[in-house]
């Protein structure tokens, strides 16, 4: 048992080091106060980040001391308690995606997160195995 808690706080203490070395790429949100309600979102890579938009020029260094790590479904579980999204690939307004970043960042904050670190099911699963760290993760900085 004891060793099990030793691994797992390994994996995430690499991951944490992972993230903070790690250049991360943003793209400006069109609202000035998007910061403020729902935190900086960051993109592992440029080409990740162009899905949003056009990122920035140069990439970002962040610190993360204590992120909620997972894929969407764990997230929403630990913060919610249950599934709040449908998550079968079925488009929602834009509006409905700004306000439920909101409500989770508030939601996160308040139980002692700064950032969400997001991987898909596949690399999350992977990682909780084998402590590798996936090279594609999405990154929620909830207090830029």
């Amino acid at each position: 048992m004891k060793n099990a808690y030793l691994s797992r706080k390994i994996k995430f203490q690499d991951l944490i080091g992972f993230v903070n070395r790690k250049p991360w790429w943003h793209v400006p949100p069109l609202d000035p106060n998007a910061y403020k309600k729902r935190g900086k979102f960051l993109a592992s890579t440029f080409a990740e980040a162009e899905f949003y938009g056009r990122p920035l020029d140069e990439p970002q260094k962040v610190t993360v001391l204590k992120p909620l790590v997972g894929d969407e479904k764990t997230i929403e579980r630990r913060l919610f308690g249950h599934l709040v999204t449908d998550l079968r690939g079925e488009p929602r307004p834009i509006k409905d995606i700004l306000a439920f970043d909101a409500k989770r960042r508030q939601l996160a904050l308040s139980k002692g997160y700064d950032s969400i670190i997001l991987m898909s099911p596949t690399c999350f699963a992977k990682w909780k195995a084998s402590g590798k760290v996936p090279r594609s993760l999405e990154l929620n900085v909830l207090r830029p």
